[in-house]
This record gives structure tokens, sequence and C-alpha cells, in this order.
């Protein structure tokens, strides 16, 4: 194995790998329109992103097709990995870590809540065994750290957690980096955490369908939320194939867009 990884120079940007919902679009089996259609900004991953900062690139979440949009995106090193919750499409291509220990020469920083850490070691059990491994790679190497909602240091840069509701009984986390922010997962942002989203000059958010939803906003309730944050340009993301790509777009507000797979906006 190569010591130093072939990769794309990201600083400074932070790239959508995934702006799909849990299934993905196309959906298996489906024949909509969306989900035959040739424009490539339809076909949509499960969500994550990833930040090109000074002293590294930050992953947010392992979704299944995390092999598929780092090769895509020719992104070929992590340096830490944050989480937002333990649902399979955002934790269940974890193992595509493994490589990447013996490019930094140690174990890849995982930040995420304890109940995360609790899916994880369930969930990938023979990462986080004791026993002797029967060569070098063959589980990935994590160093896990617990979060709250407290700021922290990621790669010599505060992240700011951001509490979401997903759904009536269920929590998760987005992240603020500078005046970017990340909140894939939601139907309700808590009134204590709109004060964190001030001032941003680019709110990631998500925008399931045009039908409201038990655990993601609808369309209409994203476009809500976006003008009550008042983001300088507001991109979302978690979109299933309700949306088409063009056409939704062309009935947005100003300064609000969907996202699509590859898609890069500056970090400021």
């Amino acid at each position: 194995m190569p010591k130093t990884a072939v990769t794309t120079d990201i600083q400074g940007k932070l790239i959508l790998l995934g702006t799909g919902t849990s299934v993905g679009v196309p959906s298996i089996g489906c024949g909509c329109y969306v989900c035959t259609s040739d424009n490539p900004k339809n076909n949509r991953t499960r969500c994550s992103v990833v930040m090109g900062l000074e002293q590294g690139n930050l992953l947010v979440d392992t979704g299944p097709d995390l092999r598929h949009q780092l090769l895509r995106e020719k992104i070929g090193l992590i340096h830490a990995v944050l989480y937002t919750h333990e649902h399979a499409d955002h934790i269940f291509g974890m193992d595509d870590l493994r490589l990447f220990q013996f490019y930094l020469g140690h174990s890849v920083p995982i930040f995420c809540e304890a109940r995360v850490e609790q899916r994880l070691r369930q969930s990938f059990d023979y990462a986080f065994t004791k026993r002797e491994q029967t060569h070098r790679g063959s589980i990935p190497q994590l160093s896990m750290n617990e979060i709250t909602t407290e700021p922290f240091q990621v790669l010599d840069t505060e992240v700011v957690p951001i509490r979401l509701h997903h759904g009536p009984r269920f929590k998760v986390l987005g992240f603020r980096v500078g005046n970017i922010a990340y909140c894939t997962d939601t139907n309700e942002i808590p009134p204590e955490s709109l004060p964190l989203l001030e001032g941003l000059d680019c709110l990631i958010l998500d925008a399931l369908r045009r039908k409201p939803h038990a655990t993601h906003f609808g369309l209409d309730e994203a476009i809500a939320v976006a003008h009550q944050i008042a983001a300088k340009r507001t991109v979302f993301t978690h979109i299933s194939h309700d949306l088409e790509h063009e056409q939704t777009n062309a009935g947005l507000p100003d300064s609000m867009e969907l996202g699509y797979d590859g898609m890069q906006i500056a970090l400021s």
C-alpha cells in the first residue's frame, strides 16, 4: 500500500457527495420520470458532504455509497469523520474508511454522540474487537471521540453542533463550520438552535419532497425555514424522486436551490 494518497485538492470547498434520500434516486424498481431521467442532477446517492479544511478533509457521515462518491470526486484521503446520527443511510459505508489508516499513519478520528458510537459498535462489531487482526488493514482503525452540543475542534477548526429533531422521538445533529451549516435529516429546528444559524453565507437543509413527512421537511416547510434563517444562500438536500431538479429549481425563491451530487460550495 502506498504511503501517499492520490487525491484532489479540495481545500476551501464543501462538496455534496450525496443529496438523495435513504433509498437513493433512482429508487430500485421505480419507473417514474425522475428515476428514469437522463439529467445527472436527478441521480442522487445517499447524503454526505466533505469539507476541504486547511488541515485536511473532513467527512460528514459514511453512507453506503461512500466508496463510489469518493472515487467519483477523486478524493483519495479523509482525515476525520463527523456523524449526524446513526441511521443506516448515514453509517453503513464505515468499512470504506479502512484504507485511510495506511495514508494517515494512524487511526481515523471519529466524532459522534454516544448513541451513534453504540450503534457503530453494534453494526461493525468486528471493527472494535480486541482479537488480533489476521492481517494489517483487515478492519477499520478508528479513534472514537464523543461529542455533545458544545463546540469542539477538528483538524484545527471549530465545529459547532446544532441540535435538530428528526421526527417526534429522534434527535440528530447538524454542524456549522465558519459561515456554512449542514442540517440534513430534520423536520424541526428547535428555537434554542436558531441563534446558531444566524449570519450564514450558506445553509444546506433537508427538503425531502413536496408533501410534509413525519421526519423530514417538505419543500414548502423547508422554504419557510430558509426564509426564517435568512442565509445568503440555501441549498436543499436529502431529496427524493418527488422533486425533479430543473423543474423544482425553476419554482424556488431567489437564493434557494436544490443541491446535486458533486456540487461545490465555497467554505467561508
